[in-house]
């Protein structure tokens, strides 16, 4: 069988002639790039990572910001999680087959269809468009950052409950519904337990990437640490500026732990993966020593009250702290905004058609350079980072007797490194890659590329902690070197799931070009926040129509190629 009917050889070669236009597109060996003016501006800012503001006021001032930021996550993800909780349901194939008097017949009803096409418009727009456009309805209330979060996040996490409960085993509800069960119980009590795990490692994922939107969503005047960031860039006060870094940091990290400490308590070993199964199986490619303490651990999480009625208070205690008001949902005036809007992009600004396909190719250049710098960084990172694979007693490192202080020093520094790159929102590393790189898609391709290498690196990590490590012992059985052993047994098992990683991130690059676009990156998102800053409605009814059809199609490629990698 020829070496290029692997989908995973394919996708790679479309990947790098894709990468290839893009960096020709860039400038790339075309124009001069890099701008030497700027490197005195870039030392001052790296010198003053040594001696952050400590100041009485400062540290009071990050102290409000982080609990804003934290409380603008948590009440986004709350009602994100109620919005896909419930449009996953119906947005999954196996409800609407439960529920039709035909299960046999394969065709789905249109409200599926309908349902599905509403979820896709909020979810190709970035939250940080949406926080611009409820800055429009609402002001400057709390409830604009709420909305961001809640709007966009909840019906990405229908799409993604929707594919879980799809990939579940039917058999448990198929023999209930043969059993003369009504469909809603027996999709209750036939399927939902089943996908528990998974909906409940996917919210807490999903949580992380609150935390980090919520510190975005200050720049546009939603408070927090995102906005203390902007006020200290834009006076160049730079101790300040890393002070509010590393609360952020801080922040991240403790709630990427105590995800990752909850997840593991529960069985949950993959933040986007389906958890069948994979417990037992886990249990018994571990030692007996931690086979004991792994099932000490492990509870149901329906069963597991004290995090949950945790995680209860802190959502009461934060709507409370917020402070949001919902009635402007249902105001008049509200909805006079809204018309007003409406009336003012309404007819379209076709003119503005003949540039949407240069700006268009911008985008996705960008897009491709950002995915194509977070996988190669993350793949290098997430190895480092892996628990089971340096350590010793690891799958490279046969002696169990071996440093362990410099190893869990590699793991250690190799995970902070991708905390520091995920936790620092894309536009602070867009706008300090401009004090040495000229404006255009690079330095944007950049900052989304550092951005997302931390996202990425830290989901790779996980595959790698997870592999079946038989057959890698089976190599070392044999005699094979490390080296081999990585080849022939960690890369087959692990590229697949990289790749598939890397395409859905790519969906997320796509989306998150707008917001390098806030500080003139370049491609349509430097267009529409141009348009929005000078109320220009009817030039951003067809930039943004471009956009969410870009997404779209950039969308039907991943799962395409996803879908392949299976």
């Amino acid at each position: 069988m020829s070496p290029f009917a692997s989908p995973v050889v394919r996708w790679g070669l479309l990947l790098f002639g894709a990468i290839a236009a893009a960096l020709w597109q860039a400038g790339i060996l075309r124009q001069s790039l890099f701008n030497p003016g700027g490197w005195e501006q870039f030392q001052r800012f790296a010198i003053a990572s040594l001696h952050p503001a400590l100041s009485t006021e400062i540290l009071r001032l990050t102290w409000e910001a982080t609990f804003k930021t934290l409380a603008y996550a948590v009440c986004g993800t709350t009602l994100a999680l109620l919005l896909g909780f419930i449009g996953g349901i119906f947005c999954s194939e196996v409800w609407w087959s439960a529920v039709s008097p035909q299960r046999g017949d394969s065709r789905m009803p249109l409200s599926w269809v309908g349902i599905r096409g509403l979820l896709a418009v909020p979810r190709a727009i970035h939250e940080v468009i949406w926080g611009l456009l409820f800055v429009r309805l609402f002001g400057l209330d709390p409830l604009v950052g709420v909305l961001a979060i809640a709007l966009p996040f909840g019906a990405i996490t229908a799409k993604v409950f929707a594919e879980l409960l799809d990939e579940t085993p039917r058999q448990p509800l198929h023999n209930l519904l043969n059993s003369g069960v009504v469909p809603a119980s027996a999709f209750l009590y036939g399927l939902l337990p089943q996908a528990l795990l998974n909906l409940v490692s996917y919210a807490f994922y999903r949580f992380e990437c609150s935390i980090r939107s919520s510190a975005l969503l200050g720049f546009i005047g939603a408070g927090g640490l995102g906005n203390e960031i902007r006020i200290s860039l834009e006076s160049l006060r730079y101790e300040e500026l890393w002070t509010f870094f590393y609360a952020l940091i801080v922040l991240n990290g403790c709630v990427d732990f105590t995800s990752s400490w909850l997840r593991h308590r529960w069985g949950c070993t993959s933040r986007l993966d389906l958890n069948l199964a994979r417990q037992s199986q886990t249990i018994r490619q571990r030692p007996p020593l931690q086979q004991e303490s792994r099932s000490r651990g492990q509870e149901n999480p329906l069963l597991a009250g004290w995090p949950i009625a945790l995680f209860l208070g802190l959502c009461g205690l934060c709507f409370w702290y917020i402070k949001a008001d919902f009635t402007q949902l249902w105001s008049p005036r509200t909805g006079q905004r809204l018309q007003a809007i409406g009336r003012a992009g309404w007819p379209p600004d076709v003119s503005l058609l003949p540039q949407l396909p240069g700006l268009a190719v911008d985008t996705v250049a960008m897009s491709i350079l950002a995915i194509a710098l977070a996988a190669m960084g993350g793949t290098v990172l997430s190895f480092l980072a892996a628990q089971n694979f340096f350590l010793p007693g690891g799958i490279l490192n046969r002696n169990p007797r071996g440093n362990k202080v410099s190893a869990w020093a590699g793991v250690v520094a190799s995970r902070l490194i991708l905390l520091v790159c995920r936790a620092i929102p894309a536009p602070v590393w867009a706008l300090v890659i401009l004090y040495l790189v000229f404006p255009g898609i690079l330095p944007g391709a950049i900052a989304l590329g550092i951005h997302n290498l931390g996202i990425l690196g830290r989901l790779q990590a996980e595959v790698v902690e997870n592999l079946d490590v038989r057959p890698l012992e089976a190599l070392k059985a044999q005699g094979a070197p490390a080296s081999l052993v990585f080849l022939y047994g960690v890369l087959p098992l692990t590229l697949p799931r990289f790749l598939a990683y890397g395409f859905y991130r790519w969906e997320v690059c796509m989306r998150e070009t707008v917001i390098v676009g806030l500080v003139g990156a370049g491609g349509l998102g430097r267009v529409l926040t141009e348009q929005l800053s000078s109320f220009d409605y009817r030039g951003l009814t067809v930039t943004l129509t471009g956009f969410v059809m870009l997404t779209f199609v950039v969308d039907w490629l991943s799962q395409v190629a996803r879908r392949s990698l299976r």
